[in-house]
């Protein structure tokens, strides 16, 4: 009997671990999905409800500026090179780069040797011809008196023939003395003519020599400013060749390049700003001098000339720079930053702070400047732009929460 019993409770308690491990089972992955389910629904308000941290920018009325931009070097308007008329042999040089010089400086020495006797040679020459021509002078001034008495003897003769006092012969002898005096006369007055000729081809020849004297001493030719040196003393020269490089300060200016499409947008005295690049964060006052007319062919941009109203305190003729030209300007508008607008399928708007969640609110926009634009409809001063982008960078989608930072 006993065994019977022991043999029917085993078969009793069977199927109740049985049913206990499937209930576990079940409890078990219903747990498991519910985690799941858990998981995903923190992740669905994390990624989708939870409210992101945004910048936002409180919408003002303002300015907005819209600019031209090129890019270029600084440069003198005047400029000159300076070197030698003529070869020769460089013996002082009186200034270097980096020096201010005055109109009529001397900068340049050749040697001048061989000039300075040329010009001595001249000068005897002109001293001669001066002294030939008193010599002259003094035989005009003889044959004028020899003419005087000779015109008073024949005078004096033909009176004596009326009176019978006498002869032919003496009037014909008279006559002749009149005559020979006058061509002496006109052939002194001719040696003078030839005298003069004769001192005024001196006269240049000096002139010319020392002209060439004065050129073995070259000046400034203005106020300038030296910003190269090529030669030293000691070098021989051709004519023409450089030694100095100078630019006046009068005027200086930056030769940009502007995409030929803003040439419509382009005028004289226009106001521009420009950056060095040697001081990316500073900015000079300036206007445009001049626009070109001619474009270049392969860039299809034109030079514009800005005039620059002050330099840094270190420059150098060459340097590059950006021009900024205004050509357009509007006053008392409602401006926003360049970089809150957005284009979305075609339409531009921006993201608005509306109840803590960022909605698209489609705008219209007017002059656009290099860092702000003017809108025209669909804000207003006083409302609040959010980034186009959370703070990690994603992207800010219609109605999702947002925690302004």
């Amino acid at each position: 009997m006993t065994g019977n019993s022991s043999a029917r409770d085993s078969a009793t308690a069977a199927p109740t671990v049985t049913w206990w491990r499937r209930t576990a089972r079940r409890a078990w992955l219903a747990m498991r999905v519910a985690g799941v389910l858990a998981l995903l629904a923190g992740g669905v308000w994390w990624f989708l409800l939870r409210p992101v941290a945004v910048t936002t920018h409180t919408v003002v009325s303002g300015t907005v500026v819209a600019e031209v931009l090129g890019t270029g070097t600084l440069e003198a308007r005047v400029g000159a090179t300076v070197g030698p008329k003529m070869a020769g042999l460089i013996t002082r040089i009186t200034a270097d780069q980096g020096d201010r010089v005055r109109s009529g400086d001397t900068l340049i020495h050749l040697e001048d040797t061989d000039y300075r006797q040329q010009v001595g040679v001249a000068e005897a020459d002109v001293a001669a011809a001066t002294a030939a021509i008193d010599r002259l002078k003094a035989d005009q001034r003889r044959a004028d008196a020899v003419l005087l008495q000779a015109r008073l003897t024949h005078e004096r003769v033909a009176q004596s023939i009326a009176a019978g006092a006498a002869t032919q012969q003496e009037l014909d002898k008279a006559a002749e003395a009149l005559a020979i005096a006058e061509a002496e006369r006109a052939r002194a007055a001719t040696a003078i003519v030839e005298g003069q000729k004769r001192l005024a081809a001196t006269e240049r020849s000096l002139d010319y020599q020392q002209a060439r004297l004065h050129d073995t001493t070259i000046e400034a030719p203005f106020d300038a400013l030296v910003v190269r040196r090529d030669r030293d003393a000691g070098d021989v020269v051709a004519a023409g060749s450089s030694v100095l490089e100078l630019v006046s300060l009068d005027e200086m200016w930056i030769t940009a390049w502007v995409d030929e499409t803003e040439l419509s947008r382009l005028s004289e005295e226009q106001p521009a700003r420009v950056v060095f690049r040697s001081e990316p964060r500073a900015e000079y006052p300036g206007a445009v001098a001049r626009v070109g007319r001619e474009a270049d062919r392969e860039t299809r941009e034109i030079v514009v000339d800005v005039r620059i109203d002050r330099l840094p305190a270190t420059w150098a003729v060459g340097q590059r720079a950006e021009v900024y030209i205004s050509v357009d300007r509007r006053e008392h508008v409602t401006v926003l930053p360049a970089d809150l607008v957005l284009r979305r399928e075609g339409r531009t708007g921006v993201m608005v702070s509306d109840g803590g969640k960022a909605r698209w609110r489609e705008i219209a926009v007017g002059l656009r400047g290099r860092e702000s634009v003017e809108v025209t409809k669909g804000l207003t001063p006083g409302d609040v732009v959010v980034g186009p982008a959370t703070a990690d960078g994603a992207t800010l989608r219609d109605g999702r929460s947002i925690s302004p930072q």
